[in-house]
């Protein structure tokens, strides 16, 4: 499995791993707003998000089907009740955890099937590990764990200092071999991408390489975006929409605590 819990000698960095889907809003708006945006948020001060080669190959977006746009509408739509938000932001992480997983390393195998025949298929590389960005990011820490029942998950605390209102970082614990594996980071909403530059300066002060890790979100600006692959080029950052608008309510709606 992906997310088997052993430790992992050498983290393979040498193998390309294909490029996903990556999709943006219509640009043939003539007020500069995304064609995605809905009448009813806010456009002013709103620019077009940047262009697939403004922001590189480390940002991939899973493919547009009306089953995520669906799910993204509920969780924007202000009239969600909360049991129907829940349910369907655990459906969304569950997909997004589900191609993050297809981003990580695999070696070719074969097997015997229990008619005796021999089947050529692949296996994960092992020694991989998720970090949530607490506290909205242990809303995606369940999703993770029903695709992998044995991962190791460690957590970062990062709040907003009173007086300086920088990010700081108030806790954090992760496998003592997390320098040996592949991170999956977990942090559902991209606004200013503060919170997240600060946990992988967390991550690399422990060993850990930008390259080894895969940021998992559900919503991502293209200022949160771009920040984050400026300031880490060899970061992946996986999503399912980048928008101007970022649904910030996410962590208190699905915690109940709005």
């Amino acid at each position: 499995m992906p997310c088997h819990n052993q430790q992992l000698n050498n983290v393979s960095s040498g193998q390309e791993l294909p490029m996903k889907q990556v999709r943006f809003a219509s640009s043939s708006s003539s007020n500069n707003v995304p064609a995605a945006l809905s009448h009813s948020e806010p456009t002013d001060g709103l620019t077009q998000p940047h262009s697939p080669q403004d922001l590189g190959p480390q940002l991939k977006l899973l493919p547009l089907n009306d089953q995520i746009r669906e799910l993204q509408t509920i969780i924007r739509d202000k009239t969600t009740s909360r049991g129907d938000f829940v349910f369907c932001a655990d459906r969304l992480i569950r997909l997004v955890v589900e191609e993050g997983l297809n981003q990580l390393p695999y070696s070719e195998c074969t097997v015997t099937t229990p008619t005796g025949y021999k089947y050529d298929g692949v296996k994960f590389e092992r020694g991989n590990c998720g970090v949530s960005i607490m506290r909205s990011g242990e809303a995606m820490e369940q999703g993770l764990r029903d695709c992998c029942r044995s991962i190791r998950i460690g957590k970062i605390l990062i709040q907003s200092d009173e007086e300086t209102q920088k990010a700081k970082v108030y806790y954090a614990k992760f496998p003592p071999d997390v320098y040996r594996r592949k991170v999956l980071l977990m942090y559902p909403i991209l606004s200013t991408g503060n919170t997240v530059i600060e946990a992988v300066k967390v991550l690399i002060e422990h060993g850990v390489q930008p390259r080894h890790i895969i940021l998992l979100s559900l919503f991502s600006t293209p200022h949160g975006a771009k920040s984050i692959v400026q300031e880490f080029p060899d970061i992946t950052i996986l999503t399912t929409e980048v928008h101007p608008v970022a649904p910030t309510h996410f962590g208190q709606k699905y915690f109940g605590t709005d």
